[in-house]
């Protein structure tokens, strides 16, 4: 609880209890910021928030209402300072690692928290939730609204949490949710096209990811992947003190080379003339990008190297990232978050390269993103799949067989069918497959929503497959 004098310039001394910005989450004796969203105007829910008990009202129009009212010059920025002194300014305690990219940010944040908890007490923000050293949690976004985003790094401070390692999305850029964090560590994963219905151009999607490189302290680092065809873009945004690069790209500090891959990977991270050899139970070539990037990130911090290595054989999968299930089943069950064309493509090449059986792939695209890349998605899953099942996945105001026309486009072939229910389309996958099959479930991951109209529906992927798998046992 704090005064309202204290978090904002005001002639106002009353309590206030919370932070929200969302009138829906309003409880009595919270602060309601107006802020400007990217689909609407929170000024437009100030009746809204004042019959949830809201104490006092920030806004940046002119508003005519007999309520304690505090004007300030742009609600968006405002926020992010009123959260900070509302939750004692948790950063002035912990140091914040930031990682972007459109692919692998889940991957990259999860190993770092992994490898550096042997360490140092280290929290994780993303995708897959908010972890504390004593509890999770889920997020409704990447990289969380201000106010839940400060209450989680408060939480993580009252735990003596020492790092952070946060996944920082385009969007969470653009709306400048993470513009007053000074980031100790920020990293590259790769940039291909996605959320250019946001962004407009890839310039602009560019421009955004290379934001948080200009948020990193003086004496900070980046971490850059050297063979991303950005680099060059990105490396002008870097404002810290050191660079580092990684890649097969000779000219790469950390240089990946000898990448094996069978029932598990192997590769060499040559840095100053030393090289390390790394043995990794995550499969796909391109986990070994996230994974040094993982490396590079707790080396740099000052954590041996050697025991660096030894601790990667005992890491755990990743929820929904190339996740394999196992229920005793005859194929392969293979779970994954992936659903631009570049990380689909990644994990067709990889099944292709080890199968033994068919590749059934169940997948969709979401409802309300660019549609360019949906006949691109399609023509990589239905030349490099034996089976195609098209399905739903977060349609939201558009009709899913509209969505599905569009990802097959002009394709002759035959090998697909569509089924609307995502649930019905997984269980038809499931019987489908026999044995040595691979059934390749794309998009969701561990998602535990589906968006449909303006309501986010409880739904599971792993729910779906768990109770397949009880009834045909």
């Amino acid at each position: 609880m704090k005064k309202l004098n204290e978090l904002i310039n005001c002639k106002y001394d009353m309590d206030i209890t919370g932070i929200a910005t969302n009138s829906n989450l309003v409880k009595k004796g919270d602060l309601f910021v107006c802020i400007h969203g990217f689909y609407c105007d929170r000024h437009d829910y100030i009746e809204e928030a004042i019959r949830k008990g809201a104490n006092a009202i920030v806004v940046d129009k002119d508003i005519s209402i007999t309520y304690p009212t505090i004007k300030v010059k742009d609600t968006n920025k405002a926020l992010l300072e009123i959260c900070d002194k509302f939750y004692d300014h948790p950063l002035d305690k912990m140091k914040t690692i930031g990682i972007t990219g459109t692919d692998g940010k889940t991957t990259t944040a999860t190993m770092i928290w992994q490898l550096l908890n042997h360490f140092y007490l280290t929290g994780y923000i993303g995708t897959n939730g908010i972890y504390l050293p004593n509890n999770k949690y889920k997020t409704a976004n990447t990289t969380p609204i201000p106010e839940v985003l400060y209450k989680s790094l408060h939480d993580m401070n009252k735990q003596q949490v020492k790092y952070v390692s946060m996944e920082v999305s385009s969007e969470a850029l653009l709306h400048e949710r993470v513009e007053k964090i000074p980031f100790d560590i920020a990293i590259l994963t790769n940039i291909t096209e996605d959320h250019l219905n946001i962004h407009k151009s890839i310039a602009e999607y560019v421009k955004s990811k290379g934001k948080l490189f200009s948020l990193v302290k003086k004496d900070g680092i980046c971490i850059l992947n050297r063979d991303d065809d950005h680099y060059n873009d990105i490396i002008k945004y870097c404002k810290g003190k050191k660079i580092y690069t990684y890649g097969e790209h000779q000219d790469s500090d950390f240089l990946i080379s000898n990448i094996k891959e069978k029932d598990n990977t192997a590769f060499t991270i040559t840095y100053n003339d030393k090289s390390y050899n790394v043995k990794s139970n995550y499969i796909g070539k391109y986990n070994v990008w996230n994974l040094t990037a993982a490396i590079i990130t707790v080396y740099l911090i000052g954590c041996d190297i050697n025991k660096l290595i030894n601790l990667i054989p005992t890491m755990t999968a990743i929820p929904g990232r190339t996740e394999l299930l196992d229920y005793g089943q005859e194929y392969q069950i293979l779970l994954d978050y992936a659903h631009t064309p570049n990380s689909i493509l990644n994990i067709l090449s990889m099944v292709n390269s080890w199968k033994k059986g068919k590749i059934i792939t169940v997948t969709g695209a979401a409802g309300g993103r660019e549609k360019k890349k949906r006949p691109i998605i399609g023509q990589i899953v239905l030349t490099k799949s034996n089976e195609v099942i098209f399905t739903m996945d977060d349609p939201r105001y558009e009709k899913v067989d509209d969505i599905i026309d569009e990802m097959i486009g002009e394709y002759k072939g035959n090998n697909y069918m569509r089924i609307i229910n995502r649930k019905q389309a997984i269980a038809t996958a499931l019987d489908m497959a026999r044995k040595n099959d691979v059934v390749l479930i794309l998009g969701k991951g561990r998602d535990n929503y589906m968006a449909i109209g303006k309501a986010r529906i409880p739904y599971s992927d792993i729910q779906c497959i768990e109770e397949y798998m009880k009834k045909k046992n």
